[in-house]
C-alpha cells in the first residue's frame, strides 16, 4: 500500500474538515487547499499550501479556475507503477497528489432556494470540483479521494492504524462512490437547465423534459420480489421525502409487497382532511372510511369488507391512539402507516410483535412531482395525478340535482376512486365506502362486483366511477342496486343515452370532466 504523503483539500461542505485535516497534518501529510478552505485551515492553525503556489498560476476569473492546471492533474493522474508517466512529470517539474477531499458547489441546494437568482445559479455549477474528483477516482490505484464527509473519521483512522496508508479495497470504495456523486451532480445541472427557458423571466418550461436523471439511492435490501424468485430492493428518489424515509418502529422486515401497499395506503390517507382510515389489500382500498374519532373511522372501514380487510395494510392520518389500537389488534393486520402513535398504542402494539408500525407525516411533497412506470425497454413518465377537483366547474346533467347528503357522499366517493383500479366503481355514503369494484375489464362488470362486495344496503348511495359510462347498462346496475347519484367524467358518445338513463330512474349526475384511469 502507498503511503499517502500529499492531499488536496477544496470543499464546500466544511463540516468535520478541521477534525480531518488535522490529523493528516499530525501523520506529516502535506496539505493543498484554495480560497475558503486554505483560510479556514490556517484559521485552525493547520499548515497549508495555497494551489497557485503549486501551480505558479493565479486563482482568476473570480473563482472560476483555481485547479484547472496541468501541474495539478498530472499529480492525479499519473500512474505511479509506470516508468514513463513518472518521468513524465518529473521532467515538468510535477509532484504526485496522494489524496483528494473535494466536495462540490451546492447547485441543488440553491436552485431550491427561494432567493436564487440565475446567475447566482449558474455560479454554484462546479467545474474545478468534479474535474479533481474524476480525475482521482479515475486513479484510484494510487490516490484516496473523498468527497463524503461521512467518511472522514473512517479514512483516517484507518491512516492511523497502516502508517499513513489505505487499503484498496477502501480507495475502490472511495473511488465507486465519486463516480456515483458526480453522475447525480450532472444529473441535477442538465435535469434543471432542461427545464427553463432563456429569457428575463426564465420560467420552468414543461416538468416532462428532454431528458431525465433520476438518481437512485438504495434504501434497503429485500427478501424478494413480487415472489420468492426475484430479487429485490428499495431505494429512495433524490431529493424527494415520503416513504423511504418512514421510520419502522417495530414488525418484521417489509417486503416488496408490503411496500407496494403501505404507499397505497400513505396515497390515500394524505388526500384527505378529514380523519380517516384506509385499509388496502392487494394494492386497492377495501375499505376506506372518516369519522370524528380515528376509532370509528376504522371500524367502519373494516366493516366496509371485513373478509378483505384479513390481513391487510392500513393508513391513518391522524396519530393512533389505544382506542384504535384495540380495535387493530382484535384482527390479523399485515402493516401500518400513520403520522404518530400513542405510547399506550404502541405498548398495545408490542402483543403483535410481528405488526409492522412506520411512521411518517402524511405531507404531500411538491418535488415528488412524476410518476414513473417501467416498461419494456424503456420507462413511461407522467404527472402525478394530485390534480384537485373544482367543484365549481362540475356540472348537474340530469333533471334532478344532488341532495347535501347525496353531494357530500359524492366528493367522499370521487376522492375514493382516484385509488382504485380500473375499470374503477365505488359506492359510497357520505362517511364511508361501501362497495368497490376494481380492476375489470368492463365498467359494467365493476359495477357488479361493487354490488357483490357490499355488505351494507346500497338504497340511497352514490356511485363514483374513474371514467365515462359508454353504455347505459352501468346506470341502469347502479339503480338497480340502490345509488341514487352518480359521479363520472363524462365524454361518452352515448352521454345523452346515459343521462336519459338516470333521469329515468331519477337519479342525479355530476360530470366532472376529469378522469382517474389508475392502471
Amino acid at each position: 500500500m502507498n503511503q499517502i504523503k500529499r492531499a488536496l483539500i477544496s470543499v464546500s461542505d466544511k463540516s468535520g474538515l478541521a477534525e480531518l485535516a488535522a490529523g493528516l497534518e499530525a501523520l506529516g501529510i502535506e496539505i493543498i487547499s484554495t480560497g475558503g478552505t486554505a483560510s479556514l485551515l490556517r484559521e485552525k492553525g493547520i499548515p497549508v499550501k495555497d494551489v497557485s503556489e503549486v501551480t505558479h498560476f493565479p486563482e482568476m476569473l473570480d473563482g472560476r479556475v483555481k485547479t484547472l492546471h496541468p501541474v495539478i492533474h498530472g499529480g492525479l493522474l499519473a500512474k505511479r507503477d509506470n516508468p514513463a508517466h513518472l518521468e513524465q512529470i518529473k521532467k515538468h517539474n510535477i509532484a504526485t497528489i496522494d489524496m483528494v477531499v473535494v466536495n462540490l458547489y451546492p447547485f441543488e441546494k440553491t436552485i431550491s432556494s427561494p432567493g436564487s437568482d440565475f446567475e447566482k445559479i449558474i455560479e454554484n455549477i462546479d467545474i474545478g470540483g468534479p474535474t479533481m474528483l474524476r480525475s482521482a477516482a479515475k486513479n484510484f490505484q494510487d490516490v484516496a479521494v473523498i468527497v463524503d464527509p461521512a467518511d472522514y473519521s473512517a479514512v483516517l483512522t484507518e491512516l492511523q492504524e497502516n502508517n499513513g496508508s489505505l487499503s484498496p479495497e477502501r480507495k475502490f470504495a472511495l473511488a465507486q462512490k465519486v463516480f456515483r456523486h458526480t453522475a447525480d451532480y450532472d444529473g441535477v445541472i442538465a435535469d434543471y437547465l432542461s427545464g427553463i427557458t432563456v429569457g428575463t423571466d426564465r420560467l420552468p418550461l414543461n416538468k416532462i423534459t428532454p431528458c431525465i436523471h433520476p438518481s437512485l439511492v438504495k434504501v434497503q435490501d429485500l427478501r424478494y420480489g413480487e415472489n420468492p424468485h426475484q430479487l429485490a430492493a428499495f431505494y429512495q428518489l433524490r431529493g424527494t421525502v415520503g416513504l423511504p424515509s418512514a421510520v419502522q418502529l417495530q414488525g418484521k422486515e417489509l417486503s416488496f409487497n408490503n411496500i407496494l401497499d403501505i404507499d397505497a395506503a400513505f396515497q390515500i390517507a394524505r388526500d384527505f382532511n378529514d380523519t380517516v382510515a384506509v385499509i388496502i389489500k392487494h394494492n386497492n382500498p377495501c375499505g376506506v372510511a372518516i369519522g370524528e374519532s380515528l376509532a370509528e373511522a376504522y371500524v367502519n372501514a373494516r366493516e366496509a369488507d371485513p373478509l378483505s380487510a384479513f390481513g391487510g395494510v392500513l393508513g391513518f392520518n391522524r396519530k393512533v391512539d389505544s382506542e384504535t389500537a384495540l380495535e387493530i389488534i382484535s384482527t390479523f393486520v399485515e402493516a401500518i402507516i400513520a403520522p404518530d402513535y400513542d405510547p399506550e398504542a404502541l405498548n398495545i402494539f408490542q402483543t403483535k410483535k410481528n405488526l409492522r408500525l412506520l411512521r411518517l407525516e402524511m405531507l404531500d411533497d411538491p418535488q415528488d412531482n412524476l410518476d414513473l412506470k417501467k416498461v419494456a425497454g424503456g420507462i413511461l413518465v407522467q404527472e402525478r395525478d394530485n390534480k384537485s377537483l373544482d367543484w365549481s366547474t362540475c356540472q348537474v346533467v340530469t333533471e334532478r340535482k344532488p341532495t347535501d347528503k347525496e353531494g357530500k357522499a359524492l366528493r367522499f366517493a370521487w376522492k375514493v376512486v382516484k385509488h382504485v383500479k380500473s375499470n374503477a366503481i365505488v359506492f359510497a355514503n357520505e362517511c364511508k365506502t361501501l362497495g368497490i369494484g376494481a380492476g375489470q375489464m368492463s365498467r359494467v362488470d365493476s359495477s357488479r362486483l361493487a354490488v357483490m362486495k357490499a355488505r351494507s344496503p346500497l338504497t340511497g348511495s352514490a356511485l363514483a366511477s374513474d371514467a365515462f359510462f359508454p353504455f347505459r347498462d352501468g346506470i341502469d346496475a347502479a339503480a338497480e342496486a340502490g345509488a341514487t347519484a352518480i359521479i363520472q367524467p363524462g365524454g361518452s358518445l352515448k352521454d345523452d343515452e346515459v343521462i336519459n338513463a338516470a333521469n329515468e330512474q331519477r337519479m342525479a349526475m355530476i360530470f366532472t370532466g376529469m378522469r382517474h384511469f389508475k392502471h
